[in-house]
């Protein structure tokens, strides 16, 4: 089988092709440029690049560099900003996968020839079984689970993909890419948003490219308490940076709500931020067919959150509600649900999942 690596210059990639050689398949690595600005936090670096290359060298493969830099500032930049401009919080590397790695490379991969792609996610997919289509799991090491962030592929991606360390942990990848001896063997993750630098900031990105002004905290009664800058960089749920340690009381507080036609922030405790239920919408299914209302799922909020119990209500609109069986807090609006079958696996298979309203 003719496979088409994507290697970020990252440990993971690079001991995904060495697996994908090791078992004998016809291997090529290929490096998405997809940045074109500054970057000091890993991912899309020249440096990066230049750790694919030597990596694919030392495992004597051929090296690619494909160029998506304008695809990258439509498909993700641009809807993150826009995102923060309306009140919401997008996932930019949830958007990288959907429009990027499993789009794009992979419809660059077929165009090429190959049959199948691989990549470094720690997650696993599992042939069609007992009459089911492919599916997604949760990855074997559950602290470097990267399922959240793939709930998005469906069936054709899933046949075509191949994920060989999504069945290791994050310490057996690092002690066989340094039995290998692979420059990459020690180094140390990538945890940023590729072009939000730690200089700028997210607050330096974003103001230089869409209009950020400031606003007034108020209480869910309607007390002003203050001011706060930059009000389109407020998240739901956020505690720290509101200038509150200082005020009146000493107590947590959390922003429950952002309101950016009126200019304001509601400030609550944490009972204020506890919701019963969250709307969900652009639902993409991993089974490609929609989850029937009234499923018992895990429902995950964040990367790295922890699954919640929960029912599924599907809408005739093609939205849906999740309903929780114990209140927990909000999700910020443009943040992933994601859904996983909690009477499967123990809840280590992918339905899909949407984004939060």
């Amino acid at each position: 089988m003719r496979v088409l690596v994507a290697m970020s210059g990252g440990v993971d990639s690079s001991v995904t092709a060495a697996l994908m050689l090791c078992a004998g398949h016809e291997v090529v690595g290929a490096t998405m440029k997809l940045w074109g600005g500054p970057s000091d936090s890993g991912c899309c670096s020249v440096a990066d690049v230049e750790d694919a290359r030597r990596v694919a060298q030392q495992l004597g493969i051929a090296h690619h560099v494909f160029n998506f830099t304008s695809d990258f500032d439509r498909d993700v930049v641009e809807p993150y900003v826009a995102g923060h401009a309306q009140g919401r919080t997008p996932n930019p590397c949830i958007a990288c996968n959907a429009h990027l790695k499993f789009d794009r490379f992979l419809e660059r991969a077929l165009l090429l020839g190959f049959d199948a792609i691989a990549t470094g996610h720690y997650a696993r997919v599992l042939p069609p079984a007992a009459g089911q289509g492919w599916q997604l799991r949760r990855g074997r090491d559950a602290a470097k689970d990267q399922s959240y962030v793939l709930y998005m592929l469906g069936q054709s991606a899933l046949a075509r993909l191949r994920l060989p360390v999504g069945e290791m942990t994050k310490d057996v990848v690092r002690q066989v890419a340094d039995d290998l001896g692979l420059r990459t063997a020690a180094k140390p993750d990538s945890q940023d948003v590729c072009f939000i630098s730690k200089a700028g900031g997210r607050s330096g990105f974003l103001s230089g490219r869409m209009a950020v002004g400031s606003g007034r905290l108020v209480t869910k009664a309607g007390a002003d308490i203050g001011p706060v800058e930059e009000l389109e960089l407020l998240t739901v749920g956020q505690r720290r940076g509101l200038g509150l340690q200082a005020r009146s009381r000493p107590e947590r507080r959390f922003v429950v709500d952002v309101d950016l036609k009126g200019r304001t922030a509601t400030v609550g405790d944490l009972a204020d931020l506890l919701v019963e239920r969250t709307e969900v919408v652009g639902l993409s299914w991993s089974a490609g067919v929609a989850v029937p209302a009234g499923t018992a799922v895990e429902a995950q909020l964040s990367a790295h959150g922890k699954p919640l119990p929960a029912t599924w209500e599907a809408r005739p609109d093609g939205s849906g509600v999740v309903v929780f069986d114990e209140p927990t807090r909000r999700v910020a609006p443009g943040q992933a649900v994601v859904l996983y079958d909690r009477g499967v696996a123990g809840g280590e298979v992918v339905l899909g999942g949407g984004t939060a309203v």
